[in-house]
């Protein structure tokens, strides 16, 4: 190495460092600052601008719910007399909610996955998460009873867990004042995704381009779907309303994910009166009840969408999705928050 490129590298440790130590100085001003104040509840999550996955928007929406309430909520820190703060899985800056931590905040864990299950390979994000909630939890809301039952079978014994499944803004995602019969036209199918995620079912989608009767189906695919598929129109992400408007053009949705603990997109095919098709596995039949029905390999697919499509009155009837007032009661429940300001 050269001098000069000795005196480079000297000064550009001086500078990480420097960095480093601003950041922390900058926190301990923040959170000194923040002592004096209160919010309501701390929330500790990265958000990214929609559109983007189902955590992602269902946070929004549950964030939007309690602000409508009144409720001051403050992101990524705690004010010196909030009494509780929510934290999403590992999606959030854990050493700053670990400088922030203090006794007196209750803290709540919102919890999905098994990981290693539903991306298909363990790269330690289960182990990370269950430490997470062995340090810093008093207690936890688990998106559906299998993600539950999951983490058991991983050894992973949740801090005082809470069964609670995720909502949608019902602001956006409703049904269509009036419906076109289906006779005489062709049942239009539809699914979304936000992942590139091979369990997403992407190979289904394919098989379906190869096999289904498009004299009787049309299909849309919405969002990110790697791959080719015959037949299918398939549309770019765009916003949640435009999502909406999307399915309440359609008659039926097909859930294909895989191990999905508590699916967004499903539920809010199922909040624009959207019967479903599902993969039985992972949270789907929690979440569907009468409102569909399960395939367990892609050539039953078929028979189960004319089923479906028969009864699809009775079946528009059997949704039930809980409205996201009655889960943002839930989370206050748990987090020992009051229901309004």
């Amino acid at each position: 190495m050269t001098l000069r490129e000795a005196v480079r590298a000297a000064v550009s440790r001086i500078r990480r460092v420097a960095r480093a130590a601003d950041s922390v100085a900058a926190t301990e001003v923040d959170r000194a600052r923040h002592r004096r104040d209160r919010a309501d509840l701390a929330l500790f999550h990265e958000f990214a601008p929609p559109p983007y996955g189902g955590g992602n928007q269902f946070l929004l929406a549950l964030k939007n719910e309690l602000e409508r309430r009144g409720l001051e909520i403050e992101l990524n820190r705690i004010s010196g007399a909030t009494t509780a703060c929510l934290v999403n899985s590992f999606n959030f800056d854990f050493r700053r909610l670990r400088r922030f931590d203090r006794p007196g905040c209750r803290v709540v864990h919102r919890v999905d996955g098994p990981i290693g299950a539903y991306r298909g390979f363990d790269d330690g994000t289960d182990d990370r998460i269950a430490a997470i909630n062995a340090d810093l939890a008093d207690a936890t809301i688990v998106q559906s009873r299998f993600s539950l039952e999951g983490h058991r079978s991983l050894g992973i014994e949740l801090r005082d867990p809470v069964v609670v499944h995720n909502s949608v803004d019902g602001a956006l995602f409703y049904p269509p004042q009036s419906r076109e019969p289906l006779s005489g036209r062709k049942v239009r199918l539809i699914a979304t995704s936000w992942s590139d995620n091979p369990n997403k079912g992407g190979e289904t989608f394919e098989w379906l381009g190869r096999n289904l009767d498009w004299r009787r189906f049309e299909l849309t695919l919405l969002g990110r779907f790697p791959g080719s598929f015959q037949h299918a129109r398939v549309l770019a992400p765009v916003a949640s309303s435009g999502v909406a408007d999307e399915l309440r053009q359609h008659d039926l949705y097909i859930a294909a994910s895989r191990n999905d603990p508590c699916s967004n997109a499903l539920l809010e095919a199922l909040a624009c009166g959207l019967p479903v098709a599902y993969l039985n596995s992972g949270g789907h039949p929690e979440l569907v009840g009468d409102g569909g029905l399960p395939f367990a390999r892609v050539e039953e697919i078929p028979e189960v969408l004319e089923r479906l499509a028969r009864e699809i009155d009775d079946r528009r009837a059997s949704i039930r999705v809980s409205p996201l007032s009655e889960v943002a009661d839930r989370y206050l429940e748990v987090l020992g928050v009051s229901r309004s300001a």
